[in-house]
């Protein structure tokens, strides 16, 4: 059996060790040329493939909790859905969150992933107090604030070693619900102007329809959101439809797409409407369909998701929405956030302004569309995510993250560069 990432593209055949203790796992490392660590499989792209994957998501316990001050000290492959599953109910939740909590807790902090909350809260390595890591001589270390392993390791996507356990603290909620605003939007302005007027809310996302056209570029279904006071607590999981099979490829096409964004669009009400709605409603609305990544066929898909500088945002996402409505080659998943300043750790992805999150299918001409989209952000001093990406080259990733030469100096001088590499460290040189 070999390991895919969520885009289920590329798919390579790998060896797998399986992490279940520090001892087995430092002989490994001993003794195996190349690896890169592997949590639950929902990077979208190339950065935890490798032909030979170190599979933490066994190493999944918890090991302690400070209720006074909210902070979980947990195993690496401990999911963020058992996180939630386990504290919820006692009143407490992720203080970051991406929009899906099948990600394992070492995979969160070599993401830096972030939420919905990013301009409020900002990334996942605010909320960690400290981290225990193996590195590739075999011994663990642990890492605080401050510590340039912390600042190469969050965000450095496993290129710095294994981790192993983390502490982070929560946040105290009263509720299991969130008070939802949706408001309509009817183009890209009125969408920036909505944004602007609610940034002071903590939790804000848009759906764009990407392949509107004219007047209407930009039009979308904005969600703003707090948590509810009502003291209700009793948070399960839902039960999920599961997709069984992969879909044909041409399922998905232009015609089913501009359907679907049709109908998204055309349901809610217009102008501003309230609702009150649970955590996996507002935060984690995919999860709610298992193995949806089938819905690409078995061709696979992958996430084109970049941000642009506040300053820049605005006429750079009009001109790439546009772009995406002439090539036809729309999606479904469109999604757009509001970031706050950018941290100091050398690869993180969110800096002040605004990403644009878009789901393509495989296809014949894809990859030329996003190398145009490519130029266009970079044009407007953008950045794309790592996270999300399986095929950006070297020269345009480099180009907008600053910091890249300091984390690769730093995986050289501390010889990482020799044993821990996917097929995406080797792509972008990193």
């Amino acid at each position: 059996m070999s390991l895919l990432s969520w885009g289920m593209f590329p798919n390579i055949k790998n060896k797998i060790f399986n992490l279940r203790d520090e001892k087995s796992l430092s002989l490994y490392i001993e003794t195996t040329d190349e690896f890169i660590p592997y949590g639950n499989g929902r990077s979208y792209g190339d950065s935890a493939l490798s032909e030979n994957i170190v599979y933490a998501k066994p190493y999944n316990n918890f090991l302690s909790f400070d209720e006074q001050n909210g902070i979980l000290n947990a195993e690496a492959g401990v999911l963020l859905s058992e996180i939630l599953e386990a504290f919820v109910s006692r009143g407490w939740f992720l203080r970051v969150t991406p929009g899906t909590k099948l990600i394992t807790l070492g995979g969160a902090i070599a993401s830096d992933v972030h939420g919905k909350n990013h301009h409020v809260e900002g990334c996942f390595s605010e909320c960690v107090e400290e981290f225990t890591i193996m590195g590739v001589d075999g011994k663990i270390k642990s890492c605080k604030k401050g510590d340039e392993l912390f600042l190469a390791t969050c965000g450095g996507m496993g290129l710095t070693g294994v981790i192993l356990s983390a502490k982070i603290s929560l946040k105290k909620i009263n509720s299991k619900n969130i008070n939802q605003t949706t408001i309509k939007t009817k183009n890209l302005k009125e969408t920036f102007e909505v944004f602007e007027a609610h940034k002071e809310k903590p939790y804000s996302v848009a759906w764009i329809d990407c392949l509107a056209k004219g007047e209407e570029i930009g039009k979308s279904l904005l969600m703003v959101g707090d948590f509810a006071d009502d003291g209700n607590l009793e948070y399960k999981s839902k039960k999920k439809l599961t997709i069984p099979f992969n879909f044909p490829s041409f399922a998905l096409n232009t015609l089913s797409v501009k359907a679907f964004n049709y109908l998204y669009y055309a349901k809610a009400k217009d102008g501003i409407s309230y609702q009150k709605v649970d955590i996996d409603t507002f935060f984690y609305p995919l999860d709610a369909i298992g193995d949806w990544n089938k819905i690409y066929g078995s061709g696979g898909f992958t996430q084109y998701q970049f941000i642009l500088p506040k300053e820049q945002s605005y006429e750079g996402l009009r001109e790439i929405l546009t772009k995406i409505s002439a090539s036809g080659k729309g999606s479904f998943l469109a999604v757009l956030k509001l970031y706050g300043k950018e941290n100091e750790n050398y690869l993180s992805f969110p800096l002040e302004g605004y990403s644009l999150a878009l789901d393509f299918k495989i296809e014949s001409g894809l990859f030329e569309l996003l190398d145009t989209l490519d130029e266009v952000v970079l044009k407007y001093a953008g950045r794309i995510y790592l996270t999300k990406d399986v095929r950006v080259s070297k020269e345009t990733f480099e180009k907008g993250y600053p910091q890249i030469e300091k984390f690769r100096a730093y995986r050289k001088e501390h010889k990482m560069d020799k044993k821990l590499n996917s097929l995406q460290s080797k792509r972008v040189q990193i």
